[in-house]
Parts: structure tokens; sequence; C-alpha cells
């Protein structure tokens, strides 16, 4: 007689590019077996074979736990997993490259706070689930849709090596002092060593494995993150700090006066550095990034061109390998570099690398170069309240009241509308290049607002002030979770 067991999933899980849940609140073990069993379906119906999977793990105490439900889940239905252990999402990618394997699996919440847990994975080499792939993958594993099979497992030992020797080919020739902060994430185990063996002069910070994440959660767009890292910079006198999150895959930078660099600023100086070498080339920035992208002299003189597209680490890797673009760029400190740079898929260290290139090239302190950058006002990221069955539609409606504006020739702070994007939501740009943002929020029930001015503070908040009319108007819009 067979024993039915319990199995629980919350479908909210399934996000838009990956799956994240509290554990084992809202799923247990032979609900992640279920997840295993509905990827090596989809694994399997994808690649037509008995597919090879590379699967990983980060330090999270409950990670390997999950893990060996979901390695159960793919070999039932006839995937054979090769697990290379202890790892950062960038290391689970390069692995399959390596490797030459069918599919990635790695066990991460990335920078969530302790009790999530997740899956970041993929078939295609160097990209992650895209939203119809996620959506693929609910439906098999909600109405348990299963192949059945044999699979096989294997353990690779010493994939670290590997990955690290990958990363340290070039390098450095100036003895930067730099801080390397960590969140006492799975970083720790790797970004350190990876930066002494490119020749830096490396100051740990936090960098000890402890899954408690006694000080922060390590996220490098938290405050207290970013406020360690700073003090830690000015107090060793260093050259730079980076900061890296729980799974390895983002990178937040603060100059050497210990102030932030915000991340697509940091892209344009990669960008910038990168064009003199790389004529001709594509760049791609999402909707949130800084508009002077766009119109930026050295990129135009270099011939290179950047494409603003929608928000989210799986969308800008996916467009920079469709249009073969030398390198991406996400606000959120995710950025991709193509071949011969990387692999296409995002790696905090390898981004972290390619600063300190452009630290190397130039006789300049970091803040100088940021400071050759035109100046602009830019709002932080907020995000209003909008129910998730609202968000879309608000939207919608909003994208055809801005089209409207536009035709009257209606002016914000003295400027008409010039242009209107809607790859993600509505980003409209006025004659001076200043710019505003409205788009539904990919995994919460808000919007995300964001302006940004080129020729005053008082021209951001104006922008603002008429997206926060026009939002107001539609009755279905709430509180911020911060304002200007």
């Amino acid at each position: 007689m067979s024993i039915l067991k319990d199995i629980h999933i919350n479908p909210l899980g399934f996000r838009e590019y990956d799956a994240r849940w509290l554990f084992p609140k809202d799923i247990n073990k032979e609900g992640v077996k279920c997840v295993g069993q509905g990827l090596g379906t989809q694994i399997i119906l994808k690649t037509n074979k008995s597919p090879r999977v590379i699967v990983g793990h980060d330090y999270r105490s409950y990670s390997e736990e999950v893990k060996k439900k979901l390695i159960e889940g793919l070999i039932d239905t006839g995937c054979n997993v090769e697990d290379i252990g202890l790892a950062l999402s960038p290391t689970v990618y390069f692995a399959q490259f390596n490797l030459k394997t069918d599919a990635v699996a790695m066990v991460t919440a990335s920078h969530n706070e302790n009790g999530w847990t997740g899956i970041k994975m993929g078939i295609e080499k160097g990209l992650t689930h895209s939203p119809d792939q996620m959506n693929e993958l609910k439906e098999i594993v909600l109405k348990k849709k299963f192949l059945k099979g044999k699979g096989s497992y294997k353990e690779i030992k010493g994939f670290k090596e590997v990955y690290i020797n990958n990363l340290i080919k070039n390098k450095i020739k100036k003895k930067l002092k730099i801080v390397v902060a960590c969140g006492n994430g799975t970083a720790g185990i790797f970004a350190p060593e990876v930066f002494k063996k490119i020749g830096c002069n490396v100051i740990e910070l936090d960098c000890n494995l402890d899954y408690k994440f006694p000080k922060y959660n390590p996220n490098p767009e938290d405050v207290k993150m970013l406020k360690a890292i700073s003090e830690a910079v000015k107090k060793n006198n260093a050259d730079i700090g980076f900061g890296f999150d729980g799974d390895g895959d983002r990178v937040g930078v603060i100059d050497n006066n210990g102030k932030e660099i915000y991340s697509d600023k940091v892209g344009l100086l990669i960008a910038r550095n990168l064009s003199s070498n790389y004529k001709n080339k594509k760049f791609v920035v999402d909707v949130k990034s800084t508009g002077l992208f766009a119109k930026d002299k050295i990129l135009l003189a270099n011939k290179c061109q950047t494409i603003y597209w929608k928000t989210g680490h799986s969308h800008i890797k996916r467009k920079v390998n469709e249009i073969k673009a030398l390198a991406g760029f996400e606000k959120s400190g995710h950025f991709f570099f193509s071949q011969p740079l990387g692999y296409g898929y995002d790696d905090g260290i390898n981004s972290a690398i390619q600063v300190c290139y452009l630290l190397d090239t130039q006789n300049k302190k970091i803040s100088e170069i940021i400071n050759e950058l035109p100046k602009t006002y830019q709002t932080p990221t907020m995000a209003p309240f909008c129910k998730d069955e609202e968000k879309y539609d608000v939207v919608e409606s909003l994208i055809k009241e801005v089209h409207k504006l536009k035709t009257s020739s209606t002016k914000i702070d003295g400027q008409k509308i010039t242009d209107i994007l809607t790859v993600n939501g509505v980003r409209f740009s006025l004659e001076d290049g200043s710019w505003g943002l409205i788009r539904a929020s990919s995994n919460k029930p808000s919007l995300v607002v964001v302006t940004e001015s080129t020729t005053s503070d008082k021209r951001k908040k104006k922008i603002f002030e008429f997206i926060d009319n026009l939002l107001k108007k539609t009755g279905k819009v709430g509180e911020y979770d911060q304002k200007i």
C-alpha cells in the first residue's frame, strides 16, 4: 500500500524569472521534490534527450536539504545530475559552459532574509528562465504532469578552483587597495581569493560564512551594507569598495571617498572604457537606468549604441544574447558580459574585475572618473502600492494618457515630451534629456517610479509631481515605500 505524502507548494513562489519561497512555510520538502520533477520534465521536453543538469547551493543552513529534494525530483524524471556543491549562481552558470551540460539549477534565495529559499534555473547556456518558461514550469508542477525516468547522480569535486582560475586570467598592474564585502554570504569564499590572485591588496569585510547574516543581509542595495563598506573604505584609505550579494551575481560599488556610485553610472563607466577597444558594439541597459547612455559622447564617438530594455536580470541577459551586445547593465547591479569578456550571464565578481581594469588603465581615482560624467539628478526607485491584479491595467491606462499628453504638447516644467518608450511600462523623455518612468513591479504589489533630470533637482521633483498626479487620478495607487 502506497502512503500519500503531504505536498505543499504556494503557487505565488513561481516568480517572473526564478522561484522563491519561505521554507518550510510556503514549500515543504515534498513540494521541492515536485518542483524538481517539474523542472526535469521541462528540461527533457526541451532537450529531447537524457540531459545532464548542473546543481549547486548557497550557504544557508537548509539549502543542502532543499537541494537534496530537488535532485531527487530531477533524477525521478531521467535527468543526470552533476552536483558542484557549495557555489555562487555564476559558478553554476559557468559550469554549464565548462562541463558542456544541458541545464542548471541553483538553490539560492540570493539576498532575501533567512527563511527564504529559491531556485535560479536555465536551459539555454548563459540564460535563466524567461517568464514564459516560468509559467510553463508552474503549470507542469501544479498539474503534476511529470515524465518518469531513471537518472543518475554524480558529485563534482574541486569546481570552485576551476571557476576561480577562469576569472584570474588577466592580472592588473596597479596594486589597488580594495574593500571586498560579502555580508557573510557565499561570495566570502570566492571573492577575496579572486582579487588577491589578480593582484589587488584586499581588505576583507564580513567574508566569513555565517548563514545567520548577523549584521545585515548580503545585498549591495542595502543601506546598512553600503554604510559598512563606506566606513571600511575611508578607514583603510582604499581605492574602491565592492559589495556582493548572497549568491554572487550582483555587485555594489563605493568610491574612494566612501560614496556610493549607482550601478547604472558604474555601467556607463565600464561601457566607456570598453568602447575604445570594442568599436561599433551594442550595450543594453534597463529602463530604470540613467539617460546619459543614449547621448554619451565617448560611446557615440566609438560608434556604440545603447538599447533600453525591460528591467530584470533575465530580460537583460536575453536581450544581450539576442542582439549580440558586448555587455548589459541593470540598475540593481546585475551586469552581463559577452565573449571575450564573459559568457553572457551575471557575475558580480567579473563585474567588479571590469571596474578594476578601468582603474588600471587610467591614472585617476574612481571619484575623479565618475566626476567626468555629466551631472544628473535622480530619485531613488520608489514603489507606490498597487494591487497585483490591477497594476498592469493601471500602467496600460497611463501609457495611453502619456501619449495623449505628448500629442497635445503638454509641458512638464516648461519642457515638452519628445520620446516615449513602452518596452516596460512607460518611460517618457523631455527636450533636455530628463525623463520619468512608471512600470509595474515584477514581484510586488506595487508600481515602480523613477525620475532623472539632466538640469536640476527642481526639475527632477517637478517630473515626480507630474507622475504623482497621474497616479492619483487613477484612484488605484496607494502609499509610496519612500518619497523624494
